[in-house]
């Protein structure tokens, strides 16, 4: 059964209190996991007010003046995805740029009834990009945000399920969104709705929905990957964002272990042997590979290839090089310092690992490295000047308070 919540709007996160709870569903992150992750769709009234985050101005100027390009821009009409020519063109003098966002053509396929897709938005809108950094740090999966603009009585897709679980947030306007269960439950990265087509289709035609209900500003529907949906605007307008969680697997895991085993075995002599000529293929072979490949499993440690994999997914939050070389030019004891969000910093020994590389420490760095990764590092004078210029050269500090 779906989980149906009423909240009194909340402009802004509490502080001390996750996103999860201030801003899109009310729950805590423990009362999150154990009722509604992975397990059902979960619609949230009046979650939050989201303004401060995205909005029908901020449409017109990602559109209008920030020079856009494929693929941060995506439209779609009655379930098909338009080709990128028809809302493209060359950037004009100066540039030899082919595909910028053309508005013109742009304007004329929404009000023809296209759905406008901008995708990527924790790339190219700051509130996005805040927002999402928050929400990943706390349910530890990487996640990214589309928006998808939808004029009235238009839908833009057929029912379709995602292989990533989404958070829909209500921006403006209203659409109604028709849910089912999965034919499919927790479908993996490489396994699309569109190799399930039929039996998406049937039971989106002929089963009752799990929910059908409309969406207005500021509520919240969560849905796992996996669960059928289908959403179409209402009387006018529609602006929605749609937080795409990325999650991590047990076979994601499964994959990591195997690579780990398979790169230990490249070192193995009796691996690397020829098989004997003649025409029995394999044969007899089997057993040996078997008996290697479930040792080279039994111990390898597939951490170190996780952790890089992991950092990759995300990047860490933007770093202006102009103010950074002010900072390192101009560093002083009293220099307000931090460390640069969504760093997935990580101490281990004596080497920082961080999304930008590592870094090997001294014996003496240790302490203060450890107090600046559990925040209590203020200024450069508390980290020491040399370790402060060293890190703000990495990339790891960035000048002033957040």
């Amino acid at each position: 059964m779906s989980v149906v919540r009423t909240r009194i709007q909340d402009a802004g996160a509490q502080p001390g209190v996750g996103v999860l709870e201030s801003r899109l569903t009310g729950l805590s992150r423990e009362e999150f996991a154990r009722d509604v992750w992975a397990q059902t769709a979960a619609l949230t009234r009046g979650a939050d007010d989201f303004s401060d985050v995205f909005s029908p101005s901020a449409v017109d100027e990602l559109i209008s003046r920030r020079g856009l390009r494929t693929p941060f821009l995506r439209v779609a009409k009655d379930g098909t995805t338009l080709p990128a020519s028809s809302f493209t063109a060359p950037a004009g003098v100066g540039a030899t740029i082919a595909d910028q966002v053309d508005d013109t053509a742009l304007w004329r396929a929404f009000a023809d009834g296209a759905t406008l897709v901008l995708q990527a938005l924790h790339r190219t809108w700051e509130p996005v990009a805040d927002l999402v950094s928050d929400l990943s740090t706390e349910l530890g999966h990487p996640v990214q945000a589309n928006a998808y603009v939808t004029p009235p009585q238009n839908r833009g897709f057929d029912a379709h399920y995602d292989v990533h679980d989404v958070f829909v947030l209500q921006i403006e306007g209203t659409k109604r969104w028709i849910v089912h269960e999965p034919v499919l439950p927790d479908p993996l990265r490489d396994q699309p709705w569109t190799d399930h087509r039929s039996a998406v289709a049937d039971r989106a035609t002929h089963d009752r929905p799990h929910l059908d209900t409309v969406l207005h500003p500021g509520d919240v529907l969560y849905l796992p990957r996996g669960w059928l949906h289908a959403a179409r605007a209402q009387g006018q307008v529609s602006i929605h964002l749609t937080l795409g969680v990325h999650t991590t697997t047990r076979y994601a895991l499964a994959e990591e272990l195997t690579r780990a085993a398979l790169a230990a075995l490249r070192e193995d002599a009796p691996m690397r042997r020829s098989l004997p000529l003649g025409g029995n293929g394999p044969e007899g072979e089997w057993e040996l590979v078997r008996e290697r490949l479930l040792a080279a499993v039994a111990e390898a440690d597939p951490a170190p290839l996780f952790e890089r994999t992991r950092r990759a997914q995300c990047r860490p939050a933007p770093l202006g090089p102009l103010a950074q070389l002010s900072a390192v030019n101009g560093l002083r004891p009293t220099s307000p310092v931090r460390l640069r969000e969504a760093l997935e910093a990580r101490l281990t020994g004596r080497r920082l690992f961080t999304r930008v590389g590592y870094l090997d420490l001294s014996a003496a760095d240790l302490a203060s490295v450890t107090r600046l990764l559990d925040g209590h590092i203020r200024t450069a004078g508390d980290l020491g000047l040399v370790l402060a210029g060293r890190l703000l050269r990495a990339g790891v500090l960035l000048p002033g308070n957040r």
